[in-house]
């Protein structure tokens, strides 16, 4: 489940604090595809964005985060 998954984040990137290692949970949204139909409002390119921010992201970056499009989201 997402649930378990986030706290699955949260508690690796607790063990891997202190390294450079980042851990985060990528929310890529309602996408046009053959599981999200074409109903879904996100092309595909929009939907890989949070996947290519966060593997790009900067040392400081966020850790044990759940991300959509640049911004944390509650889990």
């Amino acid at each position: 489940s997402k649930t378990a998954l986030n706290a699955y984040t949260v508690h690796l990137a607790a063990s891997l604090s202190g390294t450079k290692v980042k851990v985060n949970s990528a929310h890529p949204g309602w996408v046009k595809t053959d599981m999200g139909s074409d109903a879904a409002p996100m092309h595909v390119i929009d939907g890989a964005k949070t996947s290519v921010e966060l593997a790009l992201m900067k040392e400081d970056g966020p850790t044990g985060k759940y991300i959509h499009l640049g911004a944390e989201l509650p889990w």
